[in-house]
Protein backbone atom coordinates (compact mmCIF):
# COMPACT_ATOMS: atom_id res chain seq x y z
CA UNK A 1 0.00 0.00 0.00
CA UNK A 2 1.47 3.25 -1.02
CA UNK A 3 2.09 6.04 1.86
CA UNK A 4 0.12 8.39 -0.88
CA UNK A 5 -2.89 6.58 -0.05
CA UNK A 6 -2.80 8.99 2.34
CA UNK A 7 -3.67 12.39 0.61
CA UNK A 8 -6.39 10.88 -1.03
CA UNK A 9 -8.30 11.59 1.96
CA UNK A 10 -8.18 15.50 1.40
CA UNK A 11 -11.21 14.55 -1.19
CA UNK A 12 -13.21 14.28 1.95
CA UNK A 13 -13.56 17.40 3.39
CA UNK A 14 -12.05 20.41 3.99
CA UNK A 15 -12.70 20.79 8.04
CA UNK A 16 -14.47 23.51 10.05
CA UNK A 17 -12.71 25.59 12.29
CA UNK A 18 -13.67 26.02 15.76
CA UNK A 19 -12.62 30.27 15.97
CA UNK A 20 -16.28 31.62 16.82
CA UNK A 21 -17.30 34.77 14.49
CA UNK A 22 -16.46 35.99 10.72
CA UNK A 23 -12.57 35.69 10.83
CA UNK A 24 -10.13 37.54 13.89
CA UNK A 25 -8.58 41.08 12.28
CA UNK A 26 -4.93 39.81 12.22
CA UNK A 27 -2.26 42.83 12.20
CA UNK A 28 0.63 40.60 12.51
CA UNK A 29 2.06 40.95 9.31
CA UNK A 30 5.60 40.99 9.68
CA UNK A 31 8.24 39.07 7.35
CA UNK A 32 8.48 35.64 8.60
CA UNK A 33 12.31 36.35 8.65
CA UNK A 34 12.46 38.22 11.22
CA UNK A 35 11.04 35.75 13.28
CA UNK A 36 12.39 33.22 15.66
CA UNK A 37 11.49 29.48 13.86
CA UNK A 38 11.80 26.85 16.37
CA UNK A 39 13.75 24.04 14.95
CA UNK A 40 10.82 21.45 16.39
CA UNK A 41 7.19 22.09 16.41
CA UNK A 42 3.79 20.18 17.33
CA UNK A 43 0.61 20.57 15.08
CA UNK A 44 -0.89 23.25 17.61
CA UNK A 45 2.06 25.37 16.55
CA UNK A 46 1.87 24.58 13.25
CA UNK A 47 -1.78 25.80 12.58
CA UNK A 48 -1.52 29.13 14.57
CA UNK A 49 1.67 29.72 12.57
CA UNK A 50 -0.46 29.31 9.35
CA UNK A 51 -3.19 31.20 10.61
CA UNK A 52 -1.02 34.19 11.11
CA UNK A 53 1.32 34.05 8.68
CA UNK A 54 -0.18 32.32 5.83
CA UNK A 55 0.04 34.51 2.24
CA UNK A 56 -3.20 33.58 1.05
CA UNK A 57 -4.81 33.73 4.88
CA UNK A 58 -2.84 37.45 5.11
CA UNK A 59 -4.24 38.59 1.63
CA UNK A 60 -7.95 37.75 2.67
CA UNK A 61 -7.13 39.88 5.69
CA UNK A 62 -6.47 42.70 3.79
CA UNK A 63 -9.10 41.88 2.10
CA UNK A 64 -11.88 42.25 4.97
CA UNK A 65 -9.53 45.20 6.02
CA UNK A 66 -10.92 46.74 2.47
CA UNK A 67 -14.52 45.61 2.99
CA UNK A 68 -14.32 47.82 6.48
CA UNK A 69 -13.29 51.11 4.58
CA UNK A 70 -16.18 50.43 2.05
CA UNK A 71 -18.38 49.80 5.31
CA UNK A 72 -17.00 53.42 6.56
CA UNK A 73 -17.27 54.91 3.25
CA UNK A 74 -21.06 54.13 2.65
CA UNK A 75 -22.17 55.42 6.48
CA UNK A 76 -20.08 58.90 5.24
CA UNK A 77 -22.67 59.11 2.36
CA UNK A 78 -25.30 60.41 4.91
CA UNK A 79 -23.24 63.36 5.65
CA UNK A 80 -22.81 66.32 4.09
CA UNK A 81 -19.77 67.51 2.20
CA UNK A 82 -18.04 70.78 2.60
CA UNK A 83 -15.55 72.21 -0.14
CA UNK A 84 -13.40 75.45 0.17
CA UNK A 85 -11.93 77.68 -2.74
CA UNK A 86 -9.91 80.53 -3.16
CA UNK A 87 -8.63 82.20 -6.07
CA UNK A 88 -6.19 85.26 -6.12
CA UNK A 89 -5.40 87.55 -9.58
CA UNK A 90 -2.87 90.17 -10.61
CA UNK A 91 -3.59 91.91 -13.73
CA UNK A 92 -1.03 94.24 -14.41
CA UNK A 93 -1.08 96.75 -16.91
CA UNK A 94 0.34 100.34 -18.91
CA UNK A 95 -1.38 103.19 -18.63
CA UNK A 96 0.00 106.12 -20.84
CA UNK A 97 -1.10 109.93 -20.62
CA UNK A 98 1.01 112.74 -19.61
CA UNK A 99 3.76 109.94 -18.06
CA UNK A 100 3.83 106.00 -18.55
CA UNK A 101 3.49 104.03 -15.43
CA UNK A 102 2.56 99.82 -14.88
CA UNK A 103 -0.47 99.34 -12.80
CA UNK A 104 -1.22 96.26 -10.69
CA UNK A 105 -4.89 95.52 -10.27
CA UNK A 106 -5.45 92.60 -7.77
CA UNK A 107 -8.52 91.03 -7.15
CA UNK A 108 -9.67 87.83 -5.50
CA UNK A 109 -12.42 85.75 -4.50
CA UNK A 110 -13.36 82.88 -1.16
CA UNK A 111 -16.06 80.31 -0.65
CA UNK A 112 -17.17 77.61 1.04
CA UNK A 113 -19.70 75.10 -0.45
CA UNK A 114 -21.55 71.81 0.61
CA UNK A 115 -24.11 69.64 -0.49
CA UNK A 116 -26.30 67.08 1.08
CA UNK A 117 -28.27 64.34 -0.55
CA UNK A 118 -31.23 63.91 1.74
CA UNK A 119 -33.35 61.17 -0.25
CA UNK A 120 -32.14 58.83 -3.28
CA UNK A 121 -34.63 56.30 -3.05
CA UNK A 122 -33.15 54.43 0.03
CA UNK A 123 -30.16 53.58 -1.37
CA UNK A 124 -27.91 55.04 0.60
CA UNK A 125 -29.38 53.01 4.08
CA UNK A 126 -29.09 49.92 1.92
CA UNK A 127 -25.80 50.17 0.95
CA UNK A 128 -24.57 50.75 4.19
CA UNK A 129 -26.18 47.17 5.03
CA UNK A 130 -24.83 45.65 2.02
CA UNK A 131 -21.39 46.61 3.04
CA UNK A 132 -21.72 45.68 6.70
CA UNK A 133 -22.98 42.06 5.15
CA UNK A 134 -19.80 42.62 2.83
CA UNK A 135 -17.42 42.73 5.84
CA UNK A 136 -18.65 39.46 7.15
CA UNK A 137 -18.28 37.58 4.14
CA UNK A 138 -15.06 38.72 3.93
CA UNK A 139 -14.47 37.29 7.20
CA UNK A 140 -16.08 34.05 6.41
CA UNK A 141 -13.89 33.74 3.93
CA UNK A 142 -11.23 33.88 6.30
CA UNK A 143 -12.47 30.93 7.87
CA UNK A 144 -12.88 29.23 4.68
CA UNK A 145 -9.03 29.34 3.65
CA UNK A 146 -8.04 28.70 7.72
CA UNK A 147 -9.96 25.44 7.61
CA UNK A 148 -8.61 24.45 4.13
CA UNK A 149 -5.14 25.02 5.28
CA UNK A 150 -5.78 23.30 8.55
CA UNK A 151 -6.67 20.39 6.68
CA UNK A 152 -3.65 20.19 4.45
CA UNK A 153 -1.41 20.52 7.25
CA UNK A 154 -2.98 17.89 9.41
CA UNK A 155 -2.52 15.93 6.16
CA UNK A 156 1.03 16.63 5.66
CA UNK A 157 1.94 16.17 9.35
CA UNK A 158 0.78 12.49 9.63
CA UNK A 159 2.47 11.80 6.43
CA UNK A 160 5.38 12.55 7.95
CA UNK A 161 5.01 10.20 11.00
CA UNK A 162 4.20 7.99 8.58
CA UNK A 163 7.54 8.28 7.41
CA UNK A 164 9.19 8.38 10.75
CA UNK A 165 7.66 4.79 11.74
CA UNK A 166 8.81 3.57 8.70
CA UNK A 167 12.32 4.59 9.44
CA UNK A 168 12.11 2.50 12.19
CA UNK A 169 10.56 -0.66 11.31
CA UNK A 170 13.41 -0.36 8.35
CA UNK A 171 16.18 0.12 10.62
CA UNK A 172 14.62 -2.61 12.86
CA UNK A 173 14.77 -5.09 9.53
CA UNK A 174 18.30 -3.56 8.71
CA UNK A 175 19.56 -4.69 12.21
CA UNK A 176 18.11 -8.21 12.12
CA UNK A 177 19.24 -8.85 8.28
CA UNK A 178 22.38 -7.84 9.26
CA UNK A 179 22.79 -10.39 12.37
CA UNK A 180 21.56 -12.67 9.80
CA UNK A 181 24.19 -12.18 7.59
CA UNK A 182 26.71 -12.53 10.50
CA UNK A 183 24.99 -15.74 11.64
CA UNK A 184 25.22 -17.09 7.80
CA UNK A 185 28.49 -15.88 7.51
CA UNK A 186 29.86 -17.83 10.82
CA UNK A 187 27.94 -21.09 9.35
CA UNK A 188 30.04 -20.65 5.85
CA UNK A 189 33.02 -20.43 7.78
CA UNK A 190 32.52 -24.00 9.63
CA UNK A 191 30.92 -25.57 6.26
CA UNK A 192 27.51 -25.26 7.80
CA UNK A 193 26.00 -23.19 5.01
CA UNK A 194 26.51 -22.85 0.85
CA UNK A 195 28.10 -19.66 -0.16
CA UNK A 196 24.57 -19.10 -1.90
CA UNK A 197 23.07 -18.76 1.60
CA UNK A 198 25.34 -15.85 2.31
CA UNK A 199 24.94 -14.07 -1.03
CA UNK A 200 21.10 -13.86 0.03
CA UNK A 201 21.22 -12.55 3.19
CA UNK A 202 23.75 -9.84 1.38
CA UNK A 203 21.17 -8.93 -1.37
CA UNK A 204 18.73 -8.96 1.59
CA UNK A 205 20.55 -6.61 3.04
CA UNK A 206 21.09 -3.85 0.51
CA UNK A 207 17.58 -3.97 0.09
CA UNK A 208 16.68 -2.97 3.32
CA UNK A 209 19.49 -0.24 3.26
CA UNK A 210 17.74 1.15 -0.04
CA UNK A 211 14.03 0.64 1.86
CA UNK A 212 15.59 2.77 4.77
CA UNK A 213 17.24 5.42 2.32
CA UNK A 214 13.79 5.52 0.62
CA UNK A 215 12.14 6.34 3.70
CA UNK A 216 14.45 8.87 4.62
CA UNK A 217 13.88 10.73 1.69
CA UNK A 218 10.59 10.77 2.10
CA UNK A 219 10.61 12.38 5.26
CA UNK A 220 12.76 14.84 3.75
CA UNK A 221 10.65 15.26 0.82
CA UNK A 222 7.27 16.25 3.23
CA UNK A 223 8.91 18.59 5.53
CA UNK A 224 9.36 20.32 2.62
CA UNK A 225 5.76 20.39 2.10
CA UNK A 226 5.16 21.10 5.45
CA UNK A 227 7.40 24.13 5.67
CA UNK A 228 5.99 25.16 2.39
CA UNK A 229 2.57 25.28 3.85
CA UNK A 230 3.57 26.82 6.72
CA UNK A 231 5.53 29.22 4.03
CA UNK A 232 8.44 29.32 6.85
CA UNK A 233 11.93 30.99 5.50
CA UNK A 234 14.63 28.55 4.48
CA UNK A 235 15.71 26.59 7.59
CA UNK A 236 17.78 23.38 7.99
CA UNK A 237 17.00 22.48 11.58
CA UNK A 238 13.12 21.33 11.23
CA UNK A 239 11.19 18.69 12.60
CA UNK A 240 8.03 17.35 14.58
CA UNK A 241 6.99 16.20 17.31
CA UNK A 242 5.96 12.62 17.12
CA UNK A 243 2.85 12.20 19.55
CA UNK A 244 3.28 9.40 23.01
CA UNK A 245 -0.06 8.23 22.03
CA UNK A 246 -2.71 9.25 18.82
CA UNK A 247 -5.96 10.06 19.86
CA UNK A 248 -8.70 8.14 17.72
CA UNK A 249 -12.52 7.98 18.54
CA UNK A 250 -13.61 4.49 18.10
CA UNK A 251 -17.61 5.68 18.56
CA UNK A 252 -17.94 7.65 15.03
CA UNK A 253 -20.45 10.31 15.84
CA UNK A 254 -24.02 10.30 13.78
CA UNK A 255 -24.62 11.22 10.04
CA UNK A 256 -27.69 13.35 10.90
CA UNK A 257 -26.02 14.91 13.41
CA UNK A 258 -22.90 15.87 11.91
CA UNK A 259 -24.80 16.98 9.03
CA UNK A 260 -27.29 19.66 10.82
CA UNK A 261 -24.25 20.59 12.78
CA UNK A 262 -22.47 21.51 9.34
CA UNK A 263 -25.13 22.88 7.54
CA UNK A 264 -26.10 25.37 10.47
CA UNK A 265 -22.32 26.21 11.41
CA UNK A 266 -20.30 25.92 8.00
CA UNK A 267 -18.28 29.34 7.57
CA UNK A 268 -19.07 28.25 3.37
CA UNK A 269 -22.69 27.69 4.10
CA UNK A 270 -23.02 31.27 5.82
CA UNK A 271 -21.17 32.53 3.40
CA UNK A 272 -23.70 31.68 0.87
CA UNK A 273 -26.41 33.04 2.71
CA UNK A 274 -25.08 36.03 2.88
CA UNK A 275 -24.83 36.09 -0.98
CA UNK A 276 -28.31 35.60 -0.91
CA UNK A 277 -28.49 38.47 1.03
CA UNK A 278 -26.01 40.61 -0.38
CA UNK A 279 -27.48 39.94 -3.61
CA UNK A 280 -31.08 41.32 -2.63
CA UNK A 281 -29.83 44.09 -1.37
CA UNK A 282 -28.61 44.99 -4.25
CA UNK A 283 -31.62 44.62 -5.99
CA UNK A 284 -33.00 47.22 -3.84
CA UNK A 285 -30.24 49.65 -4.79
CA UNK A 286 -30.96 49.10 -9.06
CA UNK A 287 -34.28 49.41 -8.24
CA UNK A 288 -33.97 52.60 -6.31
CA UNK A 289 -32.79 54.19 -9.62
CA UNK A 290 -36.34 54.52 -10.98
CA UNK A 291 -37.16 56.96 -7.32
CA UNK A 292 -36.03 60.97 -7.93
CA UNK A 293 -33.35 62.25 -5.78
CA UNK A 294 -33.60 65.51 -2.96
CA UNK A 295 -30.56 66.81 -2.36
CA UNK A 296 -29.55 70.13 -0.19
CA UNK A 297 -27.58 72.65 -1.44
CA UNK A 298 -25.38 75.99 0.40
CA UNK A 299 -22.63 77.93 -0.84
CA UNK A 300 -21.13 81.19 1.37
CA UNK A 301 -18.66 83.31 -0.57
CA UNK A 302 -16.66 87.21 -1.14
CA UNK A 303 -15.13 88.36 -3.15
CA UNK A 304 -12.90 92.20 -3.94
CA UNK A 305 -11.36 93.68 -6.30
CA UNK A 306 -8.16 96.22 -5.95
CA UNK A 307 -10.38 99.43 -5.23
CA UNK A 308 -8.71 102.69 -3.71
CA UNK A 309 -12.30 103.86 -2.33
CA UNK A 310 -12.89 100.77 -0.40
CA UNK A 311 -10.19 99.13 2.17
CA UNK A 312 -10.28 94.80 1.57
CA UNK A 313 -12.25 94.00 4.46
CA UNK A 314 -15.05 96.67 3.64
CA UNK A 315 -15.05 94.80 0.46
CA UNK A 316 -15.42 91.52 1.76
CA UNK A 317 -17.86 92.48 3.76
CA UNK A 318 -20.42 94.29 1.34
CA UNK A 319 -20.11 91.50 -1.07
CA UNK A 320 -20.08 88.35 1.18
CA UNK A 321 -23.50 86.04 -0.27
CA UNK A 322 -25.01 83.71 0.87
CA UNK A 323 -27.45 80.90 -0.64
CA UNK A 324 -29.23 77.64 -0.29
CA UNK A 325 -31.58 75.32 -2.10
CA UNK A 326 -32.96 72.12 -2.73
CA UNK A 327 -32.81 70.06 -6.14
CA UNK A 328 -35.25 67.58 -6.90
CA UNK A 329 -33.63 64.89 -9.97
CA UNK A 330 -36.64 62.91 -11.43
CA UNK A 331 -35.17 59.92 -13.70
CA UNK A 332 -37.61 59.83 -16.77
CA UNK A 333 -35.49 58.59 -19.88
CA UNK A 334 -31.94 56.59 -18.88
CA UNK A 335 -31.09 54.75 -21.76
CA UNK A 336 -33.03 51.01 -20.22
CA UNK A 337 -29.39 51.61 -17.37
CA UNK A 338 -31.84 51.54 -14.65
CA UNK A 339 -34.25 48.23 -16.28
CA UNK A 340 -31.27 46.67 -17.10
CA UNK A 341 -29.51 46.98 -13.40
CA UNK A 342 -32.81 45.31 -12.24
CA UNK A 343 -32.63 42.67 -14.32
CA UNK A 344 -29.15 41.86 -13.76
CA UNK A 345 -29.74 41.82 -9.80
CA UNK A 346 -32.54 40.08 -10.00
CA UNK A 347 -29.98 37.43 -12.24
CA UNK A 348 -27.36 37.47 -9.67
CA UNK A 349 -30.01 37.17 -6.67
CA UNK A 350 -30.98 33.77 -8.73
CA UNK A 351 -27.16 32.81 -8.71
CA UNK A 352 -26.60 33.62 -5.12
CA UNK A 353 -29.36 30.89 -4.33
CA UNK A 354 -27.82 28.80 -7.12
CA UNK A 355 -24.90 28.50 -4.87
CA UNK A 356 -26.75 28.38 -1.70
CA UNK A 357 -28.34 25.20 -3.01
CA UNK A 358 -25.14 23.62 -4.68
CA UNK A 359 -22.95 24.06 -1.37
CA UNK A 360 -25.67 22.16 0.67
CA UNK A 361 -25.54 19.75 -1.86
CA UNK A 362 -21.69 19.38 -1.91
CA UNK A 363 -21.85 19.37 2.20
CA UNK A 364 -24.31 16.82 2.45
CA UNK A 365 -22.54 14.52 0.08
CA UNK A 366 -19.11 15.51 1.51
CA UNK A 367 -20.13 14.43 4.94
CA UNK A 368 -21.62 11.25 3.98
CA UNK A 369 -18.29 10.32 2.30
CA UNK A 370 -16.45 11.58 5.35
CA UNK A 371 -18.32 8.67 7.33
CA UNK A 372 -18.18 6.20 4.79
CA UNK A 373 -14.07 6.58 5.03
CA UNK A 374 -13.70 6.85 8.82
CA UNK A 375 -15.94 3.19 8.66
CA UNK A 376 -13.81 1.55 5.95
CA UNK A 377 -10.49 2.97 7.18
CA UNK A 378 -11.51 1.59 11.18
CA UNK A 379 -12.50 -1.63 9.79
CA UNK A 380 -9.07 -1.94 7.77
CA UNK A 381 -7.06 -1.14 10.59
CA UNK A 382 -9.05 -3.52 12.81
CA UNK A 383 -7.88 -6.22 9.86
CA UNK A 384 -4.19 -4.73 9.57
CA UNK A 385 -4.04 -4.94 13.51
CA UNK A 386 -4.71 -8.82 13.11
CA UNK A 387 -2.83 -9.44 10.04
CA UNK A 388 0.14 -7.69 11.63
CA UNK A 389 0.12 -9.37 15.12
CA UNK A 390 -0.80 -13.13 13.35
CA UNK A 391 2.49 -12.15 10.89
CA UNK A 392 4.78 -10.81 13.15
CA UNK A 393 4.39 -14.33 15.30
CA UNK A 394 4.98 -16.87 12.03
CA UNK A 395 8.18 -14.36 11.48
CA UNK A 396 9.21 -14.97 14.70
CA UNK A 397 8.81 -18.66 14.21
CA UNK A 398 10.28 -18.31 11.22
CA UNK A 399 13.20 -16.72 12.43
CA UNK A 400 13.97 -18.88 14.80
CA UNK A 401 13.92 -21.91 13.13
CA UNK A 402 16.56 -20.55 10.66
CA UNK A 403 18.73 -19.45 13.52
CA UNK A 404 18.68 -23.36 14.54
CA UNK A 405 19.19 -24.40 10.93
CA UNK A 406 15.76 -26.04 10.77
CA UNK A 407 14.00 -24.11 8.27
CA UNK A 408 14.37 -23.28 4.14
CA UNK A 409 15.65 -19.95 3.05
CA UNK A 410 12.78 -19.48 1.21
CA UNK A 411 10.34 -20.34 3.20
CA UNK A 412 11.65 -17.62 5.72
CA UNK A 413 12.21 -15.08 3.10
CA UNK A 414 8.42 -15.46 2.03
CA UNK A 415 7.44 -15.57 5.58
CA UNK A 416 9.58 -12.19 5.93
CA UNK A 417 7.98 -10.41 2.94
CA UNK A 418 4.54 -10.88 4.55
CA UNK A 419 5.91 -9.58 7.97
CA UNK A 420 7.03 -6.37 5.65
CA UNK A 421 3.84 -6.27 3.75
CA UNK A 422 1.39 -6.54 7.13
CA UNK A 423 3.83 -3.77 8.92
CA UNK A 424 3.51 -1.68 6.18
CA UNK A 425 -0.23 -2.11 5.69
CA UNK A 426 -0.77 -1.86 9.67
CA UNK A 427 1.14 1.57 10.05
CA UNK A 428 -0.90 2.96 6.39
CA UNK A 429 -4.16 1.78 8.05
CA UNK A 430 -3.07 3.66 11.37
CA UNK A 431 -2.75 6.98 10.09
CA UNK A 432 -5.75 6.65 7.16
CA UNK A 433 -7.80 5.87 10.68
CA UNK A 434 -6.78 8.72 12.31
CA UNK A 435 -7.20 11.31 9.56
CA UNK A 436 -10.46 10.15 8.35
CA UNK A 437 -11.75 10.04 11.79
CA UNK A 438 -10.39 13.80 12.56
CA UNK A 439 -12.32 15.13 9.04
CA UNK A 440 -15.22 13.62 10.13
CA UNK A 441 -14.98 15.24 13.97
CA UNK A 442 -14.00 18.77 12.34
CA UNK A 443 -17.59 18.74 10.57
CA UNK A 444 -18.71 19.01 14.32
CA UNK A 445 -16.45 21.61 14.78
CA UNK A 446 -13.67 19.59 17.31
CA UNK A 447 -10.83 20.75 16.74
CA UNK A 448 -7.57 18.89 15.09
CA UNK A 449 -5.96 17.45 18.38
CA UNK A 450 -3.26 15.04 18.12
Amino acid sequence: MSRFTLKILLLYGLGISSTNGYGQDRTGLQDTALKVIPPVWNLASCLQYAKTNNIQIRSLILNKKSAVEDQLQAKSALLPNLSGSASQSFNHYNVTQNTSSNVINTSGSYGLNSSWTLYRGGFLKTDIKQKELSVQSAGLSILETENDITLQITQAYLSILVDKESIVYNKDLVKTSEAQLAQSKDRFKVGAAARKEVVQFEAQLATDNYNLTASQNAERQDKITLKQLLQLPETRDFDIVKPDTLITTPNIPDLNTVQDYALKNRPEIKNAELGIQISDLNLIKAKSGFKPTLSLGAAIGSNYANDPNYNYFKQLNNNFNQQAGLTLSIPIFTNRINKTNVAKARIDLQQSQLTLENTKTTLALTTEKALITAQNSQNQLVSATEQLKYNTEVFRIASQELKIGAANIVDFYQQRNLYVQAMQAYIQAKYNAILAAKIYEFYLGTPIKL
